[in-house]
Formats: structure tokens, C-alpha cells, sequence
């Protein structure tokens, strides 16, 4: 098998966006630090703008201040390191991590999972937001509210670093990505293409699944039903990233000659990814959210 004359060259683009050199010091700035930086102050001033305009919010108001929102944002920070670090050792790289722990703390050699760092805000917001006596499902649409930028930016840099790259492709757009793992396929002779799956998570997990909230947020008054919109995003979230990991390189830890594909969970020629499996649960939240949120809001309707 050949790849298309038409496969687009991967940019001449680095991880690091500058290094300088203090003393026996080298600081760099690196694109996936830069996601998450941007990702957090957009999420943050979405939350603040949502948060002053009262009419989108049910009768009792706002969920939190915008200086509650600030407080907040520490804890969210925490949250997304700790959990999108742990989550990545627990789910993806287990063994290795239990018997070099100290490489754990080594969070600028890459290695973060959303999931994880889903878990890790999620914890981190519930003890907030019981400590300051808020109403949790208005606080988690607000959240839900914020996150795809991130989601689009980090995905962004995930394509800049040549990670996460998908599997061997002849569409047009196919990228050729460096390197020799990326360029090992087998049954393929010539210089090997892939899907650009860490795009197709940005456009579905970050623009579009962020412009349908923005939009029923701001517009349709969704956010007057508490647990809609959290419930629209774990739902899209979760059906973006099973749909996607259709398309991306199975993980080398759970690829072998039998499970090619790098099930964790199969059933003779079929299963699920790892991160088909984490999404289950997030479909299943978010499916109930909107049914809860739709009968409270019926309930409302007829009373």
C-alpha cells in the first residue's frame, strides 16, 4: 500500500516557542504550557462575563462571584495537574510509573490525561463549591461552560508536539507526520500518511461542542435549568472522543500482535479503547443530566 501524492507535510513547527538561557538555567516556554495557560484565562473570563448577566440564570442567580470565580480558579489549576497527571500513570502507564515513581512528579516530559483532569476539577470544584454552600448543578454548567477552549487549544498543541497522531490514512488531508514511530505502518511501503486526530478532537471536543453551549447558554437560557448544559457537555464530550478514537493510533501499551487495535475491553473482533471506556461513564452522566434537567424543567413548565 502507498499514501496519496496529496498528503499534506507536517509543519516545521516545534514544542518549544523559545529557550533562554540563565546562567547554568535554561527556561522555555514550551506550546502545550501555553494551552493551558490560555485555555484556563479564556475559561476564566467566560465564567466571569456569564456569571454578570443575571437574566441567564434562574431566579436564585449567578452560582458564584466573580471573586468567587478567581478564588475558584486555584483550585481548578490544582485540580487539572494533579488529576490530568495521576490519571495519565493510573490509566495509560500503570506498570512503568509503579516501578520508576519518582517520574511521576516529571510533568514537563508530557504525559497528562483528560479524563484524569476532568476527575481531578470535578473533586476539586465539589469541595469548593459544598465548602462555600453553592448550588452545584448551576456551578457545573458554568464549568462545562469554560472548558472547551481548553480542550481546543490543548488539542492544538497535542498536533504541534506530534503526538496522539491517528492511524494510517489515504484522505487528502492525511498529515505525514516525522519520525520513525510515527512512520513504522505496516503494509505500507512508501512514506506513510495519518488521520490529524488530535484536529478532529479540536474542531468536535473544543469549536463546535463550545459554540452549541455558548449558544444555548446564551441564547436558547439553558443555563435557567440547572444541569443542562453540564449535561449537553458530558454527553458531546463523551460522543466526540469515542467517535474520534476511531481514528487514532491505538496506544502501544495495550496494542499487541492479537489486539492490533489495543483494546481494553474486547469481545473477539470488536471492543473498546481506554478512552472509549473512560467516555462510557461521562455519556452516561451526561444523558442523565439532560433527562433530569428536562423533567425539572417540564416540571416547571406545568407549574
Amino acid at each position: 500500500m502507498s499514501m496519496p501524492l496529496s498528503a499534506l507535510p507536517f509543519p516545521n513547527i516545534g514544542p518549544d516557542i523559545f529557550s533562554v538561557e540563565i546562567g547554568t538555567f535554561t527556561l522555555t516556554l514550551r506550546w502545550y504550557a501555553l494551552a493551558y495557560i490560555i485555555g484556563l484565562l479564556v475559561g476564566w473570563r467566560i465564567c466571569v462575563a456569564t456569571v454578570k448577566r443575571a437574566a441567564l440564570w434562574p431566579a436564585s442567580g449567578a452560582p458564584l462571584t466573580p471573586r468567587q470565580i478567581e478564588d475558584l480558579l486555584t483550585w481548578i489549576i490544582i485540580g487539572v495537574i494533579v488529576g490530568g497527571r495521576l490519571g495519565f500513570v493510573m490509566f495509560y502507564q500503570r506498570g512503568f510509573y509503579l516501578a520508576n515513581p519518582l517520574e511521576i512528579l516529571k510533568v514537563w516530559q508530557g504525559g497528562m490525561s483528560f479524563h484524569g483532569g476532568f476527575a481531578g476539577v470535578t473533586i476539586a470544584a465539589l469541595v469548593y463549591g459544598i465548602r462555600q454552600r453553592m448550588p452545584l448543578l448551576s456551578m457545573a454548567d458554568l464549568l462545562a461552560l469554560a472548558t472547551p477552549p481548553g480542550l481546543f487549544l490543548g488539542r492544538i498543541a497535542n498536533f504541534i508536539n506530534n503526538e496522539l497522531w491517528g492511524r494510517p490514512s489515504d484522505m487528502p488531508w492525511a498529515v505525514i507526520f516525522p519520525g520513525d514511530a510515527a512512520q513504522s505502518c505496516p503494509g505500507i511501503t512508501d512514506i506513510c500518511a495519518r488521520h490529524p486526530s488530535q484536529l478532529y478532537e479540536a474542531l468536535l471536543e473544543g469549536l463546535l461542542l463550545g459554540f452549541a453551549l455558548l449558544f444555548l447558554a446564551w441564547r436558547r437560557g439553558w443555563l435557567r435549568t440547572p444541569g443542562a448544559i453540564c449535561g449537553l457537555f458530558l454527553a458531546g464530550y463523551g460522543f466526540a472522543r469515542s467517535f474520534v478514537e476511531l481514528f487514532r493510533q491505538p496506544d502501544a501499551q495495550f496494542a499487541d500482535v492479537n489486539n492490533p487495535i489495543g483494546y481494553v475491553v474486547q469481545f473477539g473482533d470488536w471492543g473498546l479503547t481506554m478512552g472509549q471506556v473512560l467516555s462510557l461513564p461521562m455519556l452516561a452522566a451526561g444523558f442523565g443530566l439532560l433527562w433530569l434537567a428536562q423533567k425539572r424543567s417540564a416540571i416547571g413548565s406545568a407549574s
